[in-house]
This record gives C-alpha cells, structure tokens and sequence, in this order.
C-alpha cells in the first residue's frame, strides 16, 4: 500500500514536500514514480526514482525545480517541489514498479497511492 500526503496550497514561487510511505513492499527491487493529473488534463509522469540504484528520471517540464529521493529506513520516497508555478497544480500520485529500470510509463506501475492535491496560486 502506498500513502501520498504533503499537498496543499502555496503561492507561486513557493515549495513543497511530498512524502508516499510504502507498506508490504520491499522496495529494494522496485521503482517509485510520481505522476499528477491537472483538471481537464490526462495523467502525466512527473519524476520516478530506483530504489536499489538512486537513478532517477523527471520530466521536462520539472527538470531543475523538482527533486526525487527515498529514505530506506523509512520506506518513503519524497517529492521536493521548488519555484512552484500555477501550471503545477494537479493531484500527485505515487506509484510503485516491480521492475529495476525506471520507467515513465503509467502501465508500467503496480501499485498506486490515492492523490494528493497541490494548488498553486497566481
């Protein structure tokens, strides 16, 4: 089971931190990636990390401003979003992959957590 929680709204400019707390996993062989979905648009992929390696992959339109981690101890993966802009305002999903190349595709991922929303305001 995957937990999302950390949105909520902040003003453009601003940060956040998304946490997605993973149980009955074993995250050594697995993939988390963050997706979001903004309204009116389809589901995208926004960043994803390899567990046992740290490799990781983000979007374009995030490159610079977003940064994926995990915390073994804590079987927790982390979003920290930076310089948010309105256009970030979606709701954030976590997801996990069986797999150990990290991947951007949505059918790729097994397991996914409820959303969290993020509303960035102007």
């Amino acid at each position: 089971q995957l937990q999302a929680s950390g949105g909520g709204l902040v003003q453009a400019g601003g940060s956040l931190r998304l946490s997605c707390a993973a149980s009955g996993l074993t995250f050594v062989t697995y993939t988390m990636g963050w997706f979001r979905q903004a309204p009116g648009k389809e589901r995208e992929f926004v960043a994803a990390i390899n567990w046992s390696s740290g490799v990781t992959s983000y979007a374009d339109s995030v490159k610079g401003r977003i940064t994926i981690s995990r915390d073994n101890a804590k079987n927790t993966v982390y979003l920290q979003m930076n310089s948010l802009k309105p256009e970030d305002t979606a709701v954030y999903y976590c997801a996990a992959d069986l797999g150990t190349v990290v991947v951007t595709t949505q059918m790729s991922y097994d397991y996914w957590g409820q959303g969290t929303l993020v509303t960035v305001s102007s």
